[in-house]
């Protein structure tokens, strides 16, 4: 299988839930509010025998054009946004399903980002977006998840044509899930945001971010010994440094 990280950069977050872009080479950590978080965005496309997957769709900020960011990161890697054919998201959090929906302004309003796409989602996490909403939702982006016929709506744990095992985590947010890509001896591994860098699986620590912050550190344990003995190769979609890692490579 072949792994695609998709940077969208990087960007501080603190209280206020908003992403403020951080130049690693010049910008000053001390210098932003206290206790802010430096992030990096990092969607993944996979491909594998039978899919060219998406894993998370990045904050969907727009360029100049009118273009997505995250469609213009796809083309200069190669790939045509029109061949993605499953869209795999962790959890509705602006930063990660951002990109999953762009804006039709004739009709004003949002469809799908990837026209060809099925996208899998936790049904009861959609239902959270709506019902928390701003600032770590936005309702009015999600919408289209509802009446769009390219949406599977997930319940609990399950396999998706056969090689694409999902789970109903709930660490990060109450109806999080992450999943595991299993193709002939290889596993890939997303835990969106309860396994976001690679630091956070090495040392045993509750965020404060997380829904339940003490299930998220026992989830991230639990994996880590797991993939370490099976070979996993992590992706780590918050990770300025490593966007992907096999525990048994060392």
């Amino acid at each position: 299988m072949r792994i695609i990280p998709l940077s969208e950069g990087s960007f501080t977050i603190d209280g206020t839930k908003q992403f403020i872009p951080f130049d690693t080479s010049s910008d000053d950590l001390k210098e932003r509010n206290r206790g802010s978080l430096l992030v990096e965005i990092q969607p993944f496309v996979v491909e594998t025998p039978k899919d060219l997957l998406l894993l998370d769709t990045g904050l969907g900020f727009e360029l100049e054009n009118g273009a997505l960011q995250i469609h213009h990161l796809m083309n200069d890697a190669g790939i045509n946004p029109m061949d993605i054919t499953k869209v795999l998201l962790s959890h509705l959090h602006k930063d990660h399903a951002g990109g999953a929906g762009i804006l039709n302004r004739t009709l004003n309003r949002h469809q799908p980002s990837f026209p060809n796409a099925t996208y899998y989602v936790q049904q009861q996490e959609l239902e959270f977006a709506f019902e928390k909403g701003l600032p770590s939702y936005i309702p009015e982006e999600l919408e289209f998840l509802k009446t769009t016929d390219q949406v599977v709506l997930l319940e609990g744990n399950g396999l998706i044509d056969g090689y694409i095992e999902y789970e109903l985590s709930g660490g990060h947010s109450p109806f999080h899930q992450v999943f595991w890509i299993r193709e002939k001896g290889e596993v890939i591994f997303f835990g969106g945001d309860e396994a976001p860098q690679l630091h956070q699986m090495k040392n045993r620590f509750i965020a404060k971010y997380d829904h339940d912050g003490k299930k998220a550190m026992e989830l991230r344990q639990e994996w880590w010994a797991k993939g370490k003995e099976e070979g996993w190769v992590f992706l780590f979609y918050h990770d300025i440094k490593t966007p992907s890692y096999k525990p048994s490579d060392i």
